[in-house]
């Protein structure tokens, strides 16, 4: 087991990190307290679709608004820079791929991570701060975060992450470019929304957006929020996933990259 160390607490951003004897315990890893209230989410940057009538489903329409958010300029670029400069000699021995198992994903590449330089683990202990609080009830992040780089031409299907390798909160550093992301309910096709996934923000999803909801990672001429285009460049997000729930959980097989999704 790995603990953090007081050269770690010392060398991160946020001054908000305590140096007593309170922590809080995640995966089995000793994690600095951090006080993720002062992170705010902008609702601008979720736009609900002309389709979903303001009288169709309040109730489910204010439940997602309040699953899907998502927190600009979470990281500096400083910080982004150093995140990349640890990932890209793993990601350049890697070839984009275009036939993922289950088809969900088109011009990609990942693999999973779960030892990081100290800044780059300063900044994952602030997402899970934030996504992982234990007063959420979001549950444990699994022990590693996984990487997947979106090629300028890729894009992600709609898709649901599978539940035996996934619990309630999966949240997302977004780095190099930004994207647009679609959920759509998966019973009722006129309940969607869009998602500016910015750079080097964090987007948190959860709840109902991320059971009731299919979501996808819009390419080409798709890639447009609120009417405006985002070209699509290449897309690296860095992504935290919560424990599987006990009911949920597979029969003894491992999560690995390739096992996300449904």
């Amino acid at each position: 087991m790995r603990l953090l160390t007081f050269s770690f607490l010392k060398n991160c951003k946020y001054k908000s990190i305590y140096y007593g004897m309170s922590r809080l315990i995640s995966g089995g890893v000793l994690q600095p307290d951090i006080d993720a209230t002062k992170e705010e989410a902008d609702p601008k940057l979720v736009e609900i679709s002309p389709s979903w009538k303001e009288d169709m489903k309040p109730e489910l329409r204010a439940t997602v608004l309040k699953d899907m958010q998502v927190y600009p300029d979470f990281i500096t670029e400083r910080e982004e820079a150093d995140m990349l400069a640890e990932l890209e000699p793993t990601l350049k021995r890697m070839r984009y791929e275009f036939d993922h198992w289950d088809n969900a994903i088109h011009g990609f590449r990942e693999t999973e991570r779960t030892r990081w330089s100290e800044s780059s683990e300063c900044v994952l202990a602030r997402v899970r701060a934030l996504a992982f609080s234990p007063s959420s009830g979001a549950g444990t992040p699994l022990p590693h975060a996984h990487v997947l780089d979106l090629a300028a031409a890729g894009y992600i299907k709609p898709h649901v992450d599978a539940v035996r390798f996934c619990g309630d909160v999966i949240a997302g550093l977004c780095l190099v470019s930004s994207a647009v992301m679609h959920l759509e309910h998966t019973t009722d096709k006129d309940l969607s929304l869009h998602v500016l996934l910015a750079r080097r923000s964090l987007y948190i999803m959860k709840g109902e957006a991320r059971y009731s909801f299919s979501h996808a990672v819009l390419g080409g001429e798709h890639s447009v929020f609120r009417g405006e285009k985002v070209p699509r460049q290449r897309r690296v997000a860095v992504i935290c996933r919560s424990q599987p729930r006990p009911r949920d959980a597979s029969d003894g097989t491992d999560a690995t990259v390739h096992s996300y999704t449904d």
